[in-house]
């Protein structure tokens, strides 16, 4: 292409200061500089851009129309190099984010609050397509940021310890688990368990638990909403695996048992993945928020060093 930056540039320049002794000013440039680099981009045009008339230069047909497009493209350009630039100080950003869990984005918001304060002009969107799989997407470019319990060896990827959670089976007050003090996998082979993933070996929580005995519940059902499945559990319509602090208000409340799962129970570790090596400074403190936990949610969480 002929045509650069710099020439739209010196077009809008010549046009709006109407000489080139006020133009090369406006431009740092000195007046035979300028002269000589619109002579040279009109003999590469082969079309005269501006009529002399004295020290007055008026645009030609030709100039006109450069000129229209350099009044729709400059501002353009600038502002893209101002949002750019700000981006590259830490000013304004977006991190896209996902979790590995449907339930983590319940306590997401606590987080965002107390964030936002710090930075006010960093957008946080949430991307809820790439939550059965964050590390794909992270690849993909889709995400800045994934919240994930198992780690993949990767050099690409970069690991921060956040938390751990544990994992519980939820029950109504009155079923015949809820009063055990652990339960085994053998325990649900008659029972109605209700998940997110369909089929359950789907979940890595759900599959290192039931499959280490190779079992599996006589009937499943799927639903993504943590609502639901709580308000279906209350009734008694199944059971349910869930984090402790998801339903800790309800345990709180009475509406809701919670039996280890296991001797030893089973946990999680939470991480926070990105691409970068060295991920950018409102990264991190995004990422340092998170592993300080929800202080809602803090009861339910072991906070990693």
């Amino acid at each position: 292409m002929i045509l650069e930056i710099r020439h739209l540039q010196l077009v809008l320049a010549v046009a709006e200061h109407g000489t080139l002794t006020q133009a090369a000013r406006h431009l740092h440039l000195t007046q035979s500089a300028l002269s000589h680099q619109l002579l040279q981009l009109e003999g590469r045009l082969r079309l005269p851009l501006f009529h002399r008339l004295g020290k007055r230069m008026v645009p030609t047909p030709a100039g006109e129309r450069l000129l229209q497009s350099a009044r729709r493209v400059v501002p353009d350009l600038v502002q893209a190099e101002e949002a750019l630039r700000s981006q590259a100080a830490g000013r304004t950003a977006v991190i896209r984010l996902s979790t590995e869990c449907y339930t983590c984005y319940h306590w997401l918001p606590p987080v965002l609050a107390p964030f936002r304060a710090h930075y006010p002009d960093i957008d946080v969107q949430i991307v809820p397509d790439a939550t059965r799989n964050p590390v794909a997407a992270l690849l993909d470019g889709r995400i800045d940021l994934g919240i994930v319990h198992s780690e993949e060896p990767d050099p690409r990827l970069r690991y921060f310890p956040l938390f751990t959670d544990e994992m519980v089976l939820a029950t109504a007050p009155w079923h015949r688990l809820a009063r055990r003090s652990q339960v085994r996998p053998a325990d649900l082979a008659t029972e109605h368990l209700i998940t997110y993933d369909l089929p359950p070996s789907a979940s890595s929580v759900v599959r290192d638990f039931l499959t280490q005995d190779g079992v599996s519940p006589a009937r499943v059902s799927g639903i993504q909403l943590t609502e639901a499945i709580i308000e279906m559990t209350k009734a008694g319509v199944g059971v349910t695996i869930l984090a402790r602090w998801a339903v800790q208000p309800h345990l709180d409340a009475g509406t809701l048992a919670a039996v280890r799962l296991g001797r030893s129970g089973l946990t999680r570790q939470w991480h926070a993945v990105v691409l970068d090596r060295q991920p950018p400074a409102y990264l991190r403190r995004f990422i340092e928020m998170l592993a300080a936990g929800p202080s809602s949610l803090r009861d339910g969480l072991e906070v990693s060093a």
